[in-house]
């Protein structure tokens, strides 16, 4: 017996909708696992629009952002503005295409960076047995620690034969859970090398405009708040209309599902930046409706974001009862515990790394290399 589609997982509709005032939610069609549409809301004011997250990249999304722009009686060169919530594809895809139709300014979080750090962490891991690493409880500070890192990668990226070599050494580089001759198949590599360089351009927009937490851009003739909410990316930025009490929530917080939180990331715990990120978000007034990414606008912030932190606690609490059954024991062990059979894979690794990794540096886990390499934990 199938289970019901949460709403994240529904067909995208061709519907266009005013969910707020001069906000319209246009939902694209995509193509990833567990995920049916996402949301572009274009906020209206008397210069055009400014639209929130174009969906994907490809000729599949152009055409739905036209169809549905036509919809409102609009056309991209109206189109002033494209914000971006964060570094993910699904989410910036249009992005380019816009631009070059009508020369819109491209606003995402000084941090925006596609990729992933060119270099794993490994090295916390080479004698990590019996010791700890120390971090300061504002862990939202772990992206300013980071912050060169980012740059380095940028200014590879900008450099054709950096930016070659800088994808070659992520290809190379296994998970840094994962033992050092676990590489992904040449395919993968060879597709990922593509898309990385050549294809590159055709899809990773310039921004032209960068914000940071408690930054004022001024969007359908009121001015949003910009919230630094790292967690699900470091990058990830959310928007405050507090006239309205309108907030474009990205994927930080979604109405049915959790958003995936990553172990590979700049931050040196996503997980903990995540909570303290839902915390902020959780403590702003006057928050009448949020607008998520993916689902359906819903009217309990608050709510919701202590939901999916107390989950997050949950899978937390599950891991460790886990390891009381299996003992010392690999990533990918407790991610073929912690999650269904159908969801086994390298995003379910990564989460399940990014939660285990949280217990360690709360001093509540243990974690060495075995003889294959591989980091195991012991709780």
């Amino acid at each position: 017996m199938s289970r019901p589609k949460r709403q994240e997982q529904e067909d995208a509709s061709e519907e266009v909708t005013e969910v707020a005032k001069d906000i319209l939610r246009m939902q694209l069609p995509i193509q990833i696992p567990g995920l049916g549409h996402v949301n572009m809301y274009a906020l209206i004011d008397k210069d055009g629009a400014a639209v929130i997250d174009p969906g994907l990249p490809g000729t599949a999304t152009w055409a739905a952002i036209r169809h549905r722009l036509k919809q409102a009686g609009l056309e991209p060169r109206h189109i002033h503005t494209v914000f971006i919530t964060h570094s993910h594809p699904d989410h910036f895809g249009g992005a380019v295409q816009i631009q070059k139709e009508s020369g819109a300014k491209i606003v995402a979080h000084r941090a925006f960076h596609f990729g992933g750090p060119s270099t794993h962490r490994q090295h916390r891991h080479e004698h990590v047995h019996g010791s700890h690493d120390h971090h300061s409880e504002a862990s939202v500070d772990d992206l300013t620690i980071h912050m060169e890192m980012l740059e380095r990668d940028r200014r590879r990226a900008q450099n054709p034969v950096r930016n070659f070599f800088g994808v070659l050494k992520r290809m190379t580089t296994p998970a840094p859970w994962k033992g050092p001759r676990e590489r992904p198949d040449l395919r993968q590599r060879l597709r990922w090398l593509s898309f990385s360089t050549v294809g590159r351009s055709k899809f990773l927009p310039t921004v032209t405009h960068h914000v940071e937490h408690g930054d004022v851009i001024k969007l359908a003739g009121r001015e949003w708040f910009a919230l630094h909410t790292p967690g699900h990316t470091a990058d990830h930025v959310c928007l405050h209309d507090p006239e309205t009490g309108a907030f474009l929530a990205g994927d930080h917080v979604l109405p049915s599902i959790t958003p995936h939180i990553g172990g590979v990331s700049y931050l040196s715990d996503p997980l903990k930046s995540f909570f303290y990120s839902l915390d902020r978000v959780g403590e702003i007034s006057g928050v009448e409706l949020a607008l998520p990414a993916h689902g359906h606008p819903f009217r309990d912030l608050k709510g919701r974001a202590a939901s999916i932190k107390a989950h997050h606690h949950e899978r937390l609490d599950e891991l460790r009862n886990i390891a009381k059954d299996i003992g010392t024991a690999d990533v990918n062990s407790f991610m073929k515990r912690l999650f269904r059979e159908r969801s086994w894979g390298d995003m379910a690794e990564s989460e399940t790394y990014a939660h285990l990794e949280h217990l360690r540096l709360a001093r509540e886990a243990e974690a060495h290399r075995n003889e294959k390499g591989r980091l195991v934990y012991d709780l």
